[in-house]
């Protein structure tokens, strides 16, 4: 599914119209990822979370030179599934759970 029709199926489930559907997702991505941006995560209770991930420092090697490299640590993004969430993915039989 992509964006656009993220968006037909909250219009469609909630009565709104394709334009209000798209304002409400496009304010819950950006306070998703606001409070990301802040270090702070973010769960929805009977889906899942966005948590704030550290990742540390590693060495790795250039593709192209085959030299090892060092690569900093940082911060990324990830989700977290719950429970309920993973039981209803496992029932789809998606390849994404």
């Amino acid at each position: 599914m992509n964006k656009a029709e993220l968006i037909d199926a909250i219009a469609s489930t909630t009565g709104l119209s394709k334009a209000d559907a798209g304002r409400a997702l496009g304010a819950t991505t950006d306070a998703i990822t606001s409070a990301m941006a802040n270090g702070d995560g973010v769960q929805i209770t009977g889906f899942g979370g966005f948590v704030v991930r550290d990742r540390a420092a590693r060495s790795g090697r250039n593709p192209q030179t085959g030299a090892t490299i060092q690569i900093k640590a940082s911060q990324v993004g990830s989700y977290i599934n719950n429970s309920r969430g993973r039981v209803e993915c496992l029932k789809s039989s998606s390849i994404y759970c």
